[in-house]
C-alpha cells in the first residue's frame, strides 16, 4: 500500500470566474490524523468534495493511496467515507434501514452489513433510535448518524467536515475519544474544523487554508510555536464573529 493516503499536486478549482482553490499541494501519510483549518470560504469543503468525487477539479493531480481520483474512481470510492457538514440523511427510511441500504451500495453482504450496522449503532449510542426516521432525531444524534453512515463500509480514510458543529460539549468529547480510537487502530482521518481545541486534541498535523491557498502545513505544535499567536488569534476571532452574527 502506498505510504501516502493522500497526495495533492497543484490543485485548482474554479466556479466560472471565481477561483476557489489556487494551486494546493499536500501530502498526508497513511494512518495520520490530519486537520484542515480556515475561515468560511477558505476552500476546505471544496477540497474534501473533490476528494470524495462530489466536485470535479479544474486542474491538478489528486491521488488516494496512489490511485487517481478520476481515472480510478471506483477503487477510490471504496477507500473513502465522508461525513459532510450538512445533514443528508434520507427522511423516508428508518435509521436502521438507511444504514442497511448504504452498506448495500458498497457491495457488503446482507449478514455482514447487519452485523456492521448493529456494532456502529451500539458504539455511537444510537441503537435505541434505530427505528426512528432521521429527520426526527436531535441535531447531536443526526451528527452521530452521519459519522456512522460514513463508516459503514469500513473505509481506509474517514473525512469529517465540521463533525462537531452544533453539538454539546459532552457529545463532542465522546466523538473525540472514538475518533482517536479509530485513528489508533490505523484509520487515516481528515478533519475540517474551526475549533483550535479540536485540532490540538486530535490532529498530528494541520494545514491552514486562506483564500484557496495553504498558508502553513506542519505539526500543530510547530504551527502554534512559529505563529506566535498571530495566525491562531485570527482564526479564533473569525470563528467568534460567525458565532455572534
Amino acid at each position: 500500500m502506498n505510504p501516502f493516503a493522500l497526495t495533492i499536486c497543484n490543485l485548482h478549482k474554479n466556479f466560472h470566474s471565481l477561483e476557489v482553490l489556487k494551486g494546493i499541494n499536500l501530502n498526508i501519510k497513511s494512518g495520520m490524523f490530519f486537520g484542515l483549518l480556515g475561515p468560511n470560504g477558505a476552500g476546505k469543503s471544496t477540497t474534501i468534495n473533490i476528494l470524495a468525487g462530489l466536485t470535479l477539479k479544474s486542474k491538478g493531480d489528486v491521488k488516494i493511496f496512489g490511485y487517481d481520483i478520476e481515472k480510478d474512481y471506483k477503487t477510490v470510492r471504496q477507500f473513502i467515507g465522508l461525513s459532510q457538514q450538512e445533514f443528508n440523511l434520507d427522511r423516508f427510511f428508518t435509521l436502521h434501514d438507511l444504514l442497511l441500504y448504504q452498506g448495500g451500495l458498497y457491495g457488503l453482504r446482507q449478514t455482514e452489513v447487519k452485523k456492521r450496522v448493529e456494532e456502529l449503532l451500539q458504539r455511537f449510542g444510537l441503537w435505541e433510535h434505530r427505528h426512528q426516521k432521521p429527520h426526527r432525531l436531535s441535531g447531536g444524534l443526526k451528527r452521530r448518524a452521519m459519522i456512522v453512515k460514513a463508516l459503514i463500509h469500513d473505509p481506509k480514510i474517514l473525512i469529517l467536515d465540521e463533525p462537531t458543529a452544533g453539538v454539546d460539549v459532552e457529545l463532542r468529547h465522546d466523538l473525540w475519544n472514538y475518533l482517536k480510537k479509530l485513528n489508533r487502530e490505523g484509520k487515516t482521518i481528515i478533519l475540517t474544523t474551526h475549533y483550535l481545541e479540536e485540532a490540538k486534541t486530535l490532529c498530528d498535523e494541520i494545514a491552514i487554508l486562506l483564500e484557496g491557498k495553504i498558508l502553513i502545513h506542519d505539526s500543530i505544535e510547530k504551527v502554534i510555536e512559529h505563529s506566535k499567536g498571530d495566525l491562531i488569534n485570527y482564526f479564533i476571532e473569525e470563528d467568534q464573529e460567525q458565532v455572534h452574527a
